[in-house]
């Protein structure tokens, strides 16, 4: 990426912030977004580690996910512009990730594999982190597992475990509480939380 469009990219990257972020007032208060600095960091480490500086990206990655309040993004993740994190805390992209353009993520999410155990037996160069489409909303605590795709225009619901490939245009929901006794003074009155999906 040249100089000129990783500036075109930051510009962009504060022009989503203002729009998907309704406390947001201003242009300089968008500048402090917490997950702001961890996308432009990333945009930097991923130049780096795509010219084979791979220890210095990860140095800048491992930098920016102790100033951006845990917000974990493997250097060679591939991310789309138009990215925003809302509230950041606790979001993990691993190395093999891709992002399509006009992603919103929420706090907790993880776009992870399956574990070493599985990675191990794929060939050394195939993608063993989710590929997401354009346009897709991941709401908080979700969690996409595995070399799937989540297809264009998707909706991945709070607390979803998503680990089989997802069309595009659909809607993924997570486990929904659902009251289990009305009468809250009793102790048998606990709700249960049940899978929608």
């Amino acid at each position: 990426m040249s100089a000129a469009r990783w500036w075109r990219a930051a510009a962009d990257d504060l022009r989503v912030v203002r729009e998907r972020d309704p406390s947001i007032g201003s242009r300089t208060e968008a500048l402090l977004h917490p997950a702001l600095p961890a996308i432009w960091t990333h945009r930097v480490a991923h130049r780096l580690y795509r010219r084979g500086l791979r220890r210095t990206a990860r140095l800048l990655a491992n930098l920016a996910r102790v100033w951006c309040g845990g917000v974990e993004i493997h250097p060679g993740a591939r991310i789309g512009r138009g990215f925003f994190i809302d509230h950041g805390a606790g979001v993990v992209i691993g190395e093999t990730a891709v992002v399509g353009d006009d992603v919103t993520i929420f706090q907790q999410v993880t776009l992870g594999s399956t574990g070493w155990w599985h990675d191990r037996r794929r060939p050394a160069e195939a993608r063993r982190h989710p590929a997401i489409g354009d346009r897709v909303v991941i709401g908080a605590n979700a969690t996409v597992l595995g070399p799937i795709t989540v297809g264009h225009d998707s909706v991945i619901g709070a607390q979803a475990l998503v680990i089989r490939d997802v069309p595009a245009g659909s809607r993924v929901l997570g486990p929904v509480a659902a009251l289990a006794h009305r009468d809250f003074r009793r102790p048998e009155a606990i709700v249960h939380s049940f899978p929608t999906w």
